[in-house]
């Protein structure tokens, strides 16, 4: 008890803070202001009579929800799907994967305090919970064990690093773990950190993103993309981060044949600009996916400045580096170039995809390099090796097939929550 009270007053002590930080996100994102109410359990439209809620914080939560969002719809015609978030990217890719699914509500979940955490589950009323990956709230867990709906953490994934963070506060943590009705796992890893922490109920039901099938509409996309490069030799930087941009940039000048391609996708949308000028202070010749037109044969770099299109990115390139892994940020998701038998360079820091990350360097899909210089002179060879090319990307067509099904196992963990 005395752990919870310290948690609500540093929550309500640190308010006013959270608040000034979501107006200065707002100045490169308006829509970090807009449903401002939400975020203290304040909604609008009238809550259905029968709810299942999955919580997916921002993009890459979303977007690994999805197979399973579509599968609840299946095996629940009379129920709606909230979907809540914490950013407006995270909104935006509900809206563009859900937007005409009629049955799909979105909104924010509020922040984790007591008054605003009873009034979303008083307004709801949700039958099930379903929280994406590692977002454990303590509030929003205790509430929804007192109003007994039971929550289920889906895809979970601890690494180290977090686990030892979580672990400074055994009592909070256990408790938060504890509210917890069951959890689905990635990896025997993460099975048995969180158990470590307190948590019951967990079963290895692997990742969920190994589900999603690239579209058909991407896949055309991505062709198109293809038609506009010409016979180019097209490397891809996908989903980078703050501080890789000038790494990567720097080693394809250094490195990369003249007539080469960096397609270059920053991970966050509000630092598009930011990119744009990055590309053109270095002299290199720079054009727009937004442009829709063919990219000319003096173009360096072409930057991809949209959202929910990274399967036809990866389909129209040669060799993708994975952003997020050159710095230490984590790493990003490679499954989706595996899924189109797009070969993968990755850098040293891949904590949050670690057992992903290994298992494609085991099965040929991916290769590891100790800093950005390495993985440009891997990906510059792989360019100019056809036959290593098709290996590896055959390689990873085989390992995201193999890997497929935890969102069946997770769907059998739901189905044990509504007969609970």
């Amino acid at each position: 008890m005395l752990a919870r009270l310290s948690y609500a007053l540093l929550w309500l002590c640190a308010l006013p803070f959270v608040l000034l930080r979501l107006v200065w996100r707002a100045r490169r994102q308006p829509a970090y202001l807009k449903h401002l109410g939400e975020r203290f359990g304040h909604y609008a439209d009238r809550a259905p009579l029968s709810v299942i809620w999955v919580h997916a914080v921002s993009v890459g939560e979303t977007r690994a929800a999805e197979p399973l969002v579509r599968a609840l719809l299946a095996r629940w015609p009379d129920h709606m799907v909230l979907l809540t978030h914490m950013t407006p990217t995270g909104r935006e890719t509900s809206e563009s994967l859900f937007g005409a699914e009629p049955r799909v509500m979105r909104c924010y979940l509020p922040y984790d305090l007591g008054w605003p955490c009873r009034r979303f589950l008083a307004h709801f009323r949700p039958r099930v919970g379903i929280v994406m990956e590692t977002e454990l709230w303590p509030t929003l867990l205790a509430s929804c064990r007192a109003s007994r709906v039971p929550v289920l953490l889906a895809n979970a994934r601890l690494s180290v690093r977090s686990a030892r963070r979580y672990a400074r506060w055994p009592t909070l943590t256990r408790m938060t773990v504890g509210a917890l009705a069951a959890v689905g796992a990635q990896t025997e890893a993460d099975a048995r950190r969180l158990g470590e922490l307190g948590a019951s109920g967990v079963a290895v039901t692997g990742n969920i993103k190994f589900d999603i099938s690239p579209p058909d509409a991407l896949i055309t996309l991505g062709a198109s993309f293809r038609e506009r490069f010409g016979r180019r030799p097209v490397l891809l930087a996908a989903s980078t981060r703050e501080g890789e941009e000038t790494l990567i940039l720097d080693a394809f000048r250094a490195q990369a044949p003249d007539d080469a391609l960096l397609a270059l996708v920053p991970r966050h949308p509000q630092r598009f600009d930011e990119v744009a000028r990055l590309v053109e202070a270095r002299g290199f010749k720079l054009q727009r996916r937004s442009d829709e037109t063919a990219v000319a044969a003096d173009t360096r770099v072409w930057l991809g400045d949209s959202m929910g299109e990274m399967f036809a990115y990866y389909a129209a390139a040669d060799v993708a580096l994975i952003g997020g892994s050159w710095l230490p940020f984590g790493g990003q998701n490679l499954i989706e170039a595996c899924a189109v038998g797009t070969p993968v360079v990755l850098g040293p820091h891949t904590f949050n995809f670690a057992q992903v990350a290994e298992l494609a360097i085991a099965a040929g899909a991916a290769r590891r390099a100790a800093d950005v210089d390495q993985g440009m002179r891997i990906a510059v060879t792989l360019l100019g090796d056809r036959q290593a090319r098709i290996a590896a990307g055959d390689a990873g067509l085989s390992f995201a097939a193999t890997h497929r099904g935890a969102t069946a196992r997770t769907m059998a963990m739901v189905e044990s929550l509504f007969r609970g």
